[in-house]
């Protein structure tokens, strides 16, 4: 068995992942926001690697169920009627609405995960439902990789935090299991931090986001296992 880390998805190529079992984690915000979007009653959410996109993405869809999200320096881009915070992914603003989101880091690593089969979404908000997922998917297959959005196509800490929680959580028990050296690193950053608030707080998106006056969002993505669901993505959308 065997578990690779990517740290961002730059170093994947086409086809890397057809086939493979993947996590994508972009705690800091964007799949956190797609859990509570889903767990709260979206229909889909469609991911888009640039606002453009989202926007063309949108046009092609029924206007009235549809709602444009996303973010750019952390802020909402001007026009959307969403931002990227998952507090804003309430019951009364998504249920029953296509969400196309569009964010620095957390979409196009979406993005970019196309024909994983199958690609789960993951967060410290649904980890104890992921890490189950993530270990069912692992037994089955023999092989999983956990790809992070990164912060700017570089390291995470809040990222690759999570991922090595998820290393953690899915190796018990297993006797032979091969990790690359990131998923190596990812493990040995969980015994840094005392729990899920310290890791992301000390990171430099939770920093930017309370320089945005979003600190508010750094504590809602810190909570872990507000949700059961785990959100997957295929055919370009995830549900």
């Amino acid at each position: 068995m065997k578990i690779d880390v990517h740290y961002t998805p730059l170093g994947l190529a086409t086809g890397d992942l057809t086939g493979r079992g993947v996590v994508v984690i972009d705690a800091l915000r964007a799949t956190t926001t797609v859990v509570t979007a889903i767990a709260n009653g979206a229909k889909a959410v469609i991911p888009a690697a640039t606002s453009e996109e989202a926007v063309r993405l949108a046009s092609n869809l029924e206007k009235d169920g549809v709602v444009l999200a996303g973010e750019r320096k952390s802020v909402k881009i001007a026009g959307f009627a969403l931002g990227n915070s998952p507090r804003e992914m309430t019951p009364a603003a998504v249920a029953g609405k296509t969400i196309v989101l569009a964010t620095t880091n957390g979409t196009p690593a979406l993005v970019s995960t196309q024909g994983g089969d199958p690609v789960l979404v993951g967060a410290p908000a649904n980890f104890k439902a992921l890490a189950e997922r993530a270990r069912a998917l692992l037994a089955e297959r023999g092989d999983l990789a956990i790809v992070c959005g990164g912060r700017e196509k570089q390291f995470a800490l809040e990222d690759a935090y999570t991922a090595g929680r998820l290393v953690k959580a899915i190796r018990k028990g297993i006797r032979k299991l091969e990790l690359n050296d990131a998923a190596r690193g990812a493990l040995a950053l969980v015994d840094e931090f005392d729990d899920w608030a310290e890791a992301l707080k000390a990171s430099e998106a939770a920093r930017q986001l309370a320089d945005a006056d979003l600190a508010e969002d750094v504590e809602f993505a810190a909570r872990p296992d507000r949700f059961g669901v785990v959100p997957v993505y295929a055919d370009r959308r995830i549900t």
